[in-house]
């Protein structure tokens, strides 16, 4: 087994090096570390609007990843280790979780922490979770990969990842809103992340005869880089990618009752039918016509909206009186 410890805190970059590695290295198996600074990373089949609170994102700067995985919604921190385990598609039964989350049961249990594994695919502690894990298969290999909260800011993750079930219908994956838990006091007294995943480390290579440890070079750094830059960090794949919706938000503001209706494909608006109690001169079908094609995200509809004059049709509001209809 390989184990591969990247050292950085960037999501786009860690969660393409997962991509990059089914073709680096297609025959071995390999243990992949990583740390993650702030960030949601959002399941395959999710849709990405309907997992986080947009303006908290935004407002904190959290970055916002889709993964190749299945499953839920998950908050990323540096109190968060993740760990991604490599191996041939051939060789495990998919369904079985069991084998690549025993090396943390394990361990944890030798620290005196009772952690085991519950249902399908969640490691918990005192009936809390600690641990989500999620698999899928690519180019033959399978990829199954998780987070252990070990001392992560959980406001920050209770507040990110709230957002209004109703403005919402899909047949996207839901996210699992799971009772959840960090270790830091179950832990022996001082440990960090950092030293957990060392422990983590020693605790794979004691069970494996056959273990060595890589480190990326510059080729693999550009390629990751190049990566990222091109899918893993584009709204196209972020957001874009997302299955189709039905978006629906009603506000009352000054001007009047306005509630908005959008049918959403890849990203973008396919249908749109505003209705309220304001008063305009120019028919609100206009308007509705516009916003066709458009991407839904406040970027694209601010660029839309200073380019017309809203106030012909919604009476005297403000861009963003209108920019939070949409959101």
């Amino acid at each position: 087994m390989i184990i591969i410890d990247p050292l950085s805190h960037n999501a786009f970059f860690n969660i393409a090096s997962e991509e990059y590695l089914l073709n680096r290295f297609p025959e071995e198996d390999i243990l992949l570390f990583y740390i993650n600074a702030p960030s949601i990373i959002i399941g395959k089949f999710q849709n990405t609007l309907a997992e986080i609170n947009l303006d908290y994102v935004n407002e904190n700067n959290i970055k916002v990843v889709r993964r190749l995985s299945g499953g839920g919604a998950v908050y990323h921190d540096l109190g968060n280790l993740n760990f991604s385990f490599h191996t041939k598609a051939s060789d495990k039964d998919f369904s079985d979780f069991e084998t690549f989350t025993k090396p943390v049961v394990q361990l944890l249990n030798k620290l005196g922490v009772p952690a085991k594994l519950e249902g399908r695919n969640d490691l918990l502690v005192d009936g809390k979770k600690f641990s989500g894990n999620a698999k899928t298969i690519k180019s033959k290999k399978m990829i199954q990969h998780g987070t252990i909260l070990i001392n992560s800011e959980m406001s920050v993750l209770a507040d990110a990842l709230k957002v209004n079930p109703l403005k919402f219908v899909d047949k996207a994956v839901k996210s699992n809103r799971a009772r959840v838990t960090n270790l830091i006091d179950y832990l022996p007294k001082g440990t960090t992340t950092e030293s957990f995943k060392q422990l983590f480390i020693e605790e794979i290579k004691a069970s494996n005869a056959d273990v060595s440890e890589y480190s990326f070079d510059e080729q693999d750094i550009a390629a990751i880089e190049k990566l990222a830059m091109e899918k893993y960090s584009t709204w196209e794949w972020n957001f874009g990618f997302s299955p189709d919706y039905n978006f629906k938000k009603a506000n009352k503001i000054p001007a009047g009752f306005i509630e908005v209706h959008l049918d959403v494909h890849k990203g973008h608006i396919e249908q749109a039918k505003i209705f309220g109690d304001f008063f305009a001169s120019n028919p609100i079908e206009e308007l509705e016509s516009k916003l066709i094609g458009i991407k839904h995200e406040q970027d694209s509809l601010k660029e839309l909206f200073n380019s017309i004059d809203i106030k012909a049709y919604f009476g005297k509001v403000t861009l963003e009186e209108v920019l939070d209809i949409f959101k």
